[in-house]
């Protein structure tokens, strides 16, 4: 054994006391679910945006858009936008719930959400027919349905998730880090209206524009 490897041994360990930090945290920068969910915003937020750029340049492939095609009806995918955007204020509030850990604020606003995710799943289910269209009629078609399609999943997913943490929220247990999953939720589901606004307008006003 040589004389460093031995003053090592007899140096006194320093104690790090973290029984002061706090098990919730909320916010940028200090949850690590946080980061998580961000990336996860970044990652699919370039998928849909690939998805965007493909659609626009198979329209560069052909004269007429949509190529032998009637153009989607707006009833439905209007409809289910207009909610989505009013979404983000009960969404608002429920994450301002769950920040300062009002469990009955939660439990209401989250119910509020998980009735809005349904309703918004039951219209993408009449939006896939009002694409006049089935995904293997030609490139149009399919990168159409493979738009909403890949957002659905998003609507679903996130739903889920809601629906779960609304359950939770009245069976217990209670504890913080479930204020902070109510939040983290909120701030994807903010994602998933925000990513819908440009799809809308491509799925449905870009077949009418270009």
């Amino acid at each position: 054994m040589n004389d460093s490897t031995l003053k090592a041994q007899q140096r006194p360990q320093r104690i790090i006391d973290v029984s002061g930090l706090p098990h919730t945290v909320f916010g940028s920068g200090q949850s690590i679910l946080w980061w998580g969910t961000m990336g996860m915003v970044v990652i699919e937020g370039t998928f849909f945006a690939l998805l965007l750029a493909s659609y626009f340049y198979l329209r560069t492939r052909v004269t007429d858009w949509p190529p032998a095609q009637t153009v989607p009806s707006l009833t439905f995918g209007t409809i289910n936008i207009v909610i989505a955007v009013v979404s983000l204020v009960p969404n608002y509030l429920a994450k301002k719930a769950g920040s300062s850990l009002n469990l009955t604020g939660c439990r209401i606003l989250l119910t509020i959400m998980s009735l809005i995710s349904i309703a918004c799943l039951i219209l993408r289910w009449f939006e896939f027919p009002s694409l006049n269209c089935m995904w293997y009629d030609n490139a149009y078609a399919s990168v159409t349905w493979v738009l909403l399609g890949m957002h659905t999943i998003h609507l679903v997913t996130d739903g889920f998730d809601t629906w779960v943490l609304n359950i939770m929220m009245f069976t217990g247990p209670i504890q913080g880090k479930r204020f902070m999953d109510v939040s983290e939720n909120c701030l994807y589901w903010n994602f998933v209206v925000l990513a819908w606004i440009p799809i809308y307008l491509v799925l449905y006003w870009a077949p009418r524009w270009l």
